[in-house]
């Protein structure tokens, strides 16, 4: 029986420390749904006035309404969207009569022309937000062909004369043919750990068969040799 309980002990082992991290994907998991929850609480707040000087730390997220013109250079950046395919943001430079702000205006399919802005003052209602898309195999911008790759703010406001502060469209009072507004919400922050719980615990599901068909075949070793 000693030749058993390396075998048995490894195997205890190895399920154990699988387990372990299964159930700590769990805990990691609860703690993201309330980190969502909250986010989208804040999403969907009433909305306020633009603040005098909005930062990521106090005013991520913050619901606000604004009136103003939409300036007349817009910029097009690269997306895509499901059951829909390729197509571009359009930031353009959003005028209150005291601040230039960016205001991400929504989605044209990537045939489509840059649509004319709205004519006169505008109501609009969205959520300010910090974009953080660039990653170290994201493409330098085409700032020549107007063709951006990620929501960059500060060369984006020096280009538009703006305020480095984006404001994502929720609703406008003019409504653009063909621009889809692409609202803000959580659906792009990834949530994977209950995927990863299921991994752990299969694998150590896996890990306790494979010890038990090594114990059986040991077994069936041991038999061959008495018979």
């Amino acid at each position: 029986m000693r030749r058993y309980i390396i075998p048995v002990i490894f195997g205890l082992a190895g399920a154990a420390v699988l387990v372990a991290l299964g159930s700590w994907q769990l805990d990691r998991l609860a703690w993201k749904e309330a980190i969502l929850a909250d986010i989208r609480a804040q999403i969907s707040a009433p909305p306020a006035t633009l603040p005098d000087s909005p930062s990521i730390d106090d005013h991520r997220y913050l619901p606000v309404q604004v009136s103003g013109t939409v300036g007349d250079t817009a910029l097009r950046v690269l997306v895509s969207q499901k059951q829909i395919g390729a197509g571009y943001r359009v930031i353009s430079s959003f005028d209150t009569g005291a601040r230039r702000v960016l205001l991400d205006r929504g989605f044209i399919s990537v045939n489509d022309p840059l649509p004319a802005p709205p004519e006169g003052v505008i109501e609009v209602t969205g959520n300010l937000h910090w974009p953080d898309e660039r990653l170290s195999s994201t493409p330098e911008n085409d700032v020549t062909g107007n063709i951006w790759f990620a929501r960059d703010l500060v060369p984006m406001a020096e280009l538009l004369g703006t305020e480095p502060y984006l404001i994502v469209a929720r609703k406008m009072s003019a409504n653009e043919q063909g621009v889809a507004p692409l609202p803000l919400d959580i659906s792009g922050i990834p949530n994977d750990h209950l995927n990863y719980a299921i991994t752990w615990y299969s694998l150590a599901v896996i890990w306790l068969m494979m010890t038990g068909f090594f114990l059986w075949r040991m077994r069936q070793a041991e038999k061959g040799k008495t018979t």
